[in-house]
Parts: structure tokens; sequence; C-alpha cells
């Protein structure tokens, strides 16, 4: 990464590091990050390997993990550990997976409802608004209750 040692201000080390000032703070307050030592009469000073912290840290919330998970990642990352860090990837993923799933019935759904509004004529009530105005049966989720109601129609 960059060649300097530990000179960077909490702002010039928040713009290195593409984030602003308070997300620093909020990963130090979490504990993903530490806190250096305020010299006497003196500003705390940042360095590469602290960049490169919070861009594992961002570069993991790209990828879906919660801080949480980001901090068992962060105690794994001396790269010896690469079987727990697949099973925090795999669990990761399994969620990611039941996500796509419920967009796909989120977008077959809203689908159907879009081509039964363009398909209504006249004083027909707006199958759209019919649908939300309805209640997901118990124990389905509301997407799925969109689904069942927009093939009604």
């Amino acid at each position: 990464m960059m060649n300097i040692p530990e000179t960077l201000t909490i702002g010039a080390f928040a713009k290195a590091a593409g984030v602003n000032v308070e997300t620093i703070r909020f990963y130090q307050r979490k504990g993903l990050l530490l806190e250096p030592d305020r010299p006497i009469g003196g500003i705390r000073r940042y360095g590469p390997t602290d960049v490169d912290r919070v861009k594992f840290v961002k570069s993991a919330q790209r990828l879906g993990f919660n801080l949480d998970e980001v901090a068992q990642l962060l105690k794994l990352e001396d790269g010896t550990h690469c079987h727990e860090s697949a099973d925090l990837a795999a669990a990761r993923l399994a969620d990611v997976r039941l996500r796509l799933a419920d967009l796909q019935r989120m977008e077959l759904a809203l689908s159907q409802l879009v081509k039964a509004c363009s398909s209504s004529q006249g004083k027909v009530t707006c199958p759209l608004i019919a649908s939300l105005h309805r209640h997901a049966p118990a124990g389905k989720t509301h997407t799925e209750g969109l689904k069942r109601t927009s093939l009604r129609n």
C-alpha cells in the first residue's frame, strides 16, 4: 500500500480509506479498529495498516457480512483459519441465496401485478392497489401474499 509511517490525521485517514471520519470513529467504538494513543498535546496519527483494515471492513460489508461477522473475519485474517473463514462465507452465501429467491418471488409478483394493471379496462379497481390492501395469510411472507393475490386477479 502506501510507504508512509503513522502520519495521517483522522481526516486524511478517512479520505485515504474512502470513508468519512464518523465511520472511523464508529469502527473504533465497535472494536473493528484500534484508536491510537494521543501524544501529549498532539493528535492521533494513523498509518497504512489502518487504511488497509478499513478497506478490508468495507470489502467484507460489500459481500454482505455484517459488522459482527467482519469482526470474526478480522480475528481470522492471519490466513491460517481458512476453514473457519469458509464457514462464515458459506453462511453468508446461504443467506444471499435466500434473499435472491425472495427477490425472484417479488419480481414475479410485481411483474404479474404490472401486467394486470396494464390489462385492466374501464372503472375496475387497480389490481396493484387492491392487492396491497389485502393481507398475506398467517405464516406467509408479504411477497407470497402478493403473488397469490396477483394470480387471482
